[in-house]
């Protein structure tokens, strides 16, 4: 059980994050000095298949299992093919494993994910309603940045994790996972801050976690981008409804 101080240490951790992302209160929806969400930016691609044709993220993953299909597979210690509701209304994308993920087979499990938790509860969510993958499945040396082969050889699990999960948005982490999904050479700086789609699924683009620990005061444009995905999906939740 922990003691008064240690708690209290992770409540002020708790609400300096906050701070951070400029709300004044927990439930705050908007940010100091936010504008209101940019209008969607419209594109045309690809529709996902119908739900009757779907296969599931189990069959993918065991398909992924011994993969060899390019040379990250050398230095691996495990594949790292995601975690999370395989039915959520929200998924995040990345960019590829790092260190701790390798060693656990898990996604975002470092200082980059445990800051991602901290942003997925900021709006109201939890960490296990949410689907969270990465372009690449294995863990490049040296955490360097993916390599075009690399990035072919696992786009294609990619995209059908995506057609499994079906999510009424996807949230793009970082560089590598905004121009991987919409085909892009444009800096995630141009991306971020607009709804767009995606085969018929919407798409947000924002800064990765990592770059936010050595970034801290770009945090409020990830909160403001992450106000317009919690009010897309109590849209979505909206519209069933009726």
């Amino acid at each position: 059980m922990k003691d008064g101080k240690e708690l209290g240490e992770q409540i002020l951790e708790h609400l300096n994050f906050y701070r951070d992302l400029g709300v004044r209160w927990a439930g705050d929806s908007k940010p100091r000095g936010s504008r209101m969400s940019p209008k969607p930016v419209k594109r045309s691609v690809p529709p996902i298949v119908p739900a009757a044709a779907v296969e599931d993220v189990d069959s993918i993953r065991e398909e992924l299992k011994n993969c060899r299909r390019c040379k990250l597979y050398a230095g691996r210690k495990n594949i790292v093919f995601g975690s999370g509701n395989p039915h959520a209304a929200l998924m995040f994308v990345g960019e590829a494993p790092g260190a701790d993920e390798d060693l656990q087979g898990l996604p975002f499990v470092g200082r980059a994910g445990q800051l991602l938790t901290r942003i997925i509860e900021s709006i109201e969510m939890r960490r296990e309603d949410v689907y969270i993958c990465n372009i690449l499945k294995c863990r490049p040396p040296g955490n360097r940045n993916p390599e075009t082969d690399e990035i072919a050889a696992c786009e294609q699990f990619l995209f059908r994790q995506i057609t499994a999960v079906r999510p009424a948005i996807i949230c793009a982490l970082g560089t590598f996972g905004a121009q991987t999904l919409l085909r892009t050479t444009e800096p995630i700086g141009k991306l971020r801050g607009k709804l767009m789609d995606y085969r018929g699924v919407k798409l947000i683009a924002t800064f990765h976690p990592a770059y936010l620990l050595r970034n801290p005061n770009e945090k409020r444009k990830v909160w403001e981008d992450m106000q317009i995905i919690r009010d897309y999906i109590r849209s979505v939740a909206d519209r069933r409804r009726l």
